[in-house]
């Protein structure tokens, strides 16, 4: 299948789940959702493979296990690509992701000490400013700390930066005709390309965890 962009009822199906998100409904839709929604998200990341390396998409179900909230489906869909790129859909918007959402104990260990180094923790303030110079692009800390962490002192240059334990670059569409059209294959692409060098810094000087199970 040719990506040819999400109908108009790929936002529908998730303004229904928002306001019916039970078994029964989604039993009773999901050719829909297979049709409109995932559908599509597999022909992107095809369209999208050649540049960036296989993707995947993310199950429908939620894990409610350790949640309050039991309701059974996720209100968006997620696909993420092997070299760096994260797409979600949901009723209110299309967004795009870049980075590393939450760094395990050895990754977060390293951050630290490389945002703490002069030469790296400078060349990630550059990275940084040069994401967010492309328009709509903005780069977010993941569960920042409150205060400086274990060994860093609250006035060092970067302590923004050492609170968190995690970075992406972020930005956010309202639904609109283009997301319709094979063009939205390129705008994607060229919020993961403006990216990448945060990606690449991260792949550099944090990498995968290398603790078991993970």
């Amino acid at each position: 299948m040719t990506f040819q962009g999400w109908p108009a009822e790929a936002f529908e199906f998730y303004e229904q789940l928002e306001t019916d998100n039970s078994k029964s409904f989604w039993q009773a839709h999901k050719a829909r959702y297979e049709q409109d929604v995932r559908a599509p998200m597999l022909a992107l990341l095809d369209a999208l493979e050649p540049e960036f390396g296989p993707g995947k998409v993310f199950r429908p179900f939620r894990d409610v296990r350790f949640s309050k909230d039991k309701t059974p489906y996720k209100t968006h869909i997620g696909g993420w690509l092997d070299s760096g790129g994260y797409i979600q859909l949901s009723a209110d918007h299309l967004a795009c992701g870049n980075g590393m959402y939450r760094l395990a104990t050895d990754q977060l260990a390293r951050y630290r000490a490389a945002v703490a180094e002069d030469v790296s923790g400078a060349e990630l303030e550059r990275v940084i400013a040069a994401v967010e110079a492309h328009p709509g692009i903005a780069v977010h800390g993941q569960e920042p700390l409150r205060t400086a962490p274990r060994g860093f002192t609250k006035d060092h240059p970067r302590i923004g930066l050492l609170r968190n334990k995690g970075l992406v670059a972020w930005r956010e569409w309202e639904p609109a005709a283009w997301m319709g059209t094979p063009e939205a294959a390129e705008t994607i692409a060229e919020f993961i390309r403006a990216t990448q060098p945060l990606m690449a810094w991260l792949d550099d000087h944090v990498g995968p965890t290398e603790l078991p199970g993970r």
